[in-house]
């Protein structure tokens, strides 16, 4: 899948964009860094791996509850969109540090050709989400014999008796 190579180095992007907002958010926020630290972009990290039979991912949502996940496939697209919400309500002076992050995300995949769209399965276990994407059943080539000039085949010569 073509969509996996230099996975690191797309990730360690992505770690400098966020730290790059996240200063940028900080310096330019009305209430000050404090206020800018709870407003971070969520950005669940997603493992892909494929065998065979499966291609898989397997997403971080740790604290994001079943129902607040959403898992589509629409023009061969998946999108996984979901919310972290704070769990309660706290006054907002009392925290000396926040770094997890909260709020909604979007994450979306381009399909391979090869994925089945009507075999796709999505469960969630210990904070981590589990999409399988099951590819369609391929047919194996067929080789066909090219007959060079008035050579005749035995397949040509059985079907001319035959007739």
């Amino acid at each position: 899948m073509t969509l996996l190579t230099g996975w690191e180095s797309l990730r360690e992007l992505s770690a400098m964009q966020n730290r790059m907002n996240r200063l940028i958010r900080e310096s330019h926020s009305p209430e000050g860094p404090e206020e800018a630290l709870t407003t971070t972009t969520l950005a669940p990290p997603v493992d892909i791996y494929e065998d065979e039979h499966n291609i898989v991912l397997k997403m971080e949502v740790p604290g994001i509850d079943e129902k607040d996940l959403d898992v589509r496939v629409q023009n061969n697209t998946l999108t996984v969109h979901g919310e972290r919400k704070i769990e309660k309500e706290e006054k907002e002076e009392n925290f000396r540090r926040v770094e997890r992050q909260y709020g909604s995300f979007t994450r979306s995949f381009t399909l391979p050709s090869s994925v089945d769209p009507g075999q796709i399965s999505a469960r969630c276990d210990k904070g981590v989400l589990n999409i399988n994407l099951a590819k369609k059943a391929e047919t194996k080539p067929t080789q066909i014999k090219v007959n060079v000039g008035g050579e005749k085949t035995l397949e040509a010569t059985a079907a001319g008796k035959a007739a």
